[in-house]
């Protein structure tokens, strides 16, 4: 075989994977758009909104200072860890060791991802919900672990049935993925709910790995709790937070990991092996971020909320049954009577209208016969999105 044509093939445990599938729609948006085509984007949550003035400003005065410049300790600086501490002191009342029970991370993926290196081993089980957020499979699967969905349904308010999962599987397995506020239904869950859990955990020997990156973005009064309340959620959880989607932060790739110290230990050492950190300037803002005023938090969500409710009605209109959620940056919604397949659908928008939606079926079989709407597109353009659907709709019958 000629040199400059051998085929190496991948490692097996990658071999099977496509990209990500936002990358892939990404290819299709962009050649959508050499055509003339003018596309809105409501399908990926990436917000457009800046952060607040004085986090940027400290990212500004800080890259200046000639001592910034260097590596900065692995699993963030001191500074950064405290304020995490704090914020988790001022926002749920809990009482972390920075030293110990907190970890930063290069956005909180690259930690819901390092978790399955650092706890599974080949056959061990993951306990994933369906829908859900993509990351938790792939990461299992690469780390050589069994993945198990649960199902997350309507009925149930799109909580998990713990109770309803194979004791065969509960046998062999490690972890148990939650994610509260809820990516992409946007459901909720209650203290009850993460106290049940807990328990649950506890008696299988299972970890929770409680994804949260949502707590702060929060509609029609609803605060959302961390699980880090419950006591003795230390013993048997740990959470996931980032500065991404609460303070408009998600190109820095700042986020963090909390809870039981054992593990944040080994997601320490994972990551002595593959990172050197983050830049120092960006962690002395999402410091300031953390501990500074919060107020505009409120302003920020009242534009996502004005977002949710033309959501909402346009896809009321246009045949769509769905709730309007009280978090995160989502619309979950039932396809139309008539449809079924939401890859066919979703794609068939996109070329008719231009509108970009993320099909159901991407998080899960369970997804199907649903789609996605991201909040994180100006508000102009999502009400253009919302008449492009009605319209496109209506003519389609």
């Amino acid at each position: 075989m000629n040199k400059t044509t051998a085929y190496i093939p991948p490692a097996h445990r990658i071999s099977s994977f496509e990209p990500y599938f936002f990358a892939a729609l990404g290819n299709k948006i962009n050649k959508l758009k050499s055509s003339g085509m003018d596309v809105i984007r409501i399908d990926m949550g990436s917000p457009d909104l800046p952060p607040a003035d004085f986090i940027i400003d400290t990212l500004i005065q800080n890259t200046k200072r000639h001592d910034s410049h260097g590596y900065a300790p692995i699993g963030g600086s001191p500074a950064f860890k405290q304020a995490i501490s704090d914020y988790y002191m001022n926002r749920f009342e809990v009482n972390l060791d920075p030293n110990t029970e907190v970890i930063g991370l290069i956005g909180s993926k690259e930690g819901l991802f390092n978790l399955s290196q650092v706890l599974l081993n080949p056959g061990d089980v993951a306990l994933v919900p369906d829908p859900g957020y993509p990351v938790y499979s792939a990461s299992g699967t690469i780390a050589g672990g069994e993945i198990v969905n649960f199902p997350l349904v309507k009925e149930n308010a799109f909580l998990p049935d713990l109770n309803a999962i194979p004791v065969e599987s509960l046998e062999k397995a490690k972890i148990l993925w939650l994610n509260y506020p809820n990516n992409p239904t946007g459901a909720i869950a209650t203290m009850s709910f993460f106290e049940n859990a807990v328990t649950f955990a506890r008696k299988h020997r299972i970890l929770i790995a409680h994804d949260a990156p949502y707590t702060d973005v929060c509609f029609d009064c609803y605060v959302a709790p961390s699980i880090m309340q419950v006591p003795g959620a230390k013993e048997v959880a740990v959470e996931f937070n980032s500065l991404s989607k609460s303070y408009n932060m998600a190109g820095w790739r700042l986020g963090m990991a909390v809870g039981n110290a054992d593990i944040i230990d080994f997601l320490y050492t994972y990551k002595s092996q593959m990172d050197t950190s983050t830049f120092s300037p960006i962690l002395s803002a999402g410091a300031v971020a953390l501990t500074g005023d919060q107020s505009w938090l409120e302003d920020r969500n009242l534009i996502y909320k004005k977002r949710r409710d033309l959501v909402v009605e346009g896809l009321r209109a246009a045949g769509f049954t769905l709730e309007a959620p009280k978090a995160a940056i989502y619309v979950w919604a039932a396809l139309p009577s008539d449809q079924t397949d939401s890859i066919v659908y979703c794609a068939q928008l996109l070329e008719a209208t231009g509108v970009s939606t993320t099909p159901g079926v991407v998080y899960g079989a369970h997804g199907e016969g649903y789609l996605r709407v991201s909040l994180g597109t100006p508000t102009d353009r999502i009400e253009e999105a919302m008449q492009r659907l009605v319209i496109w709709n209506k003519e389609r019958k």
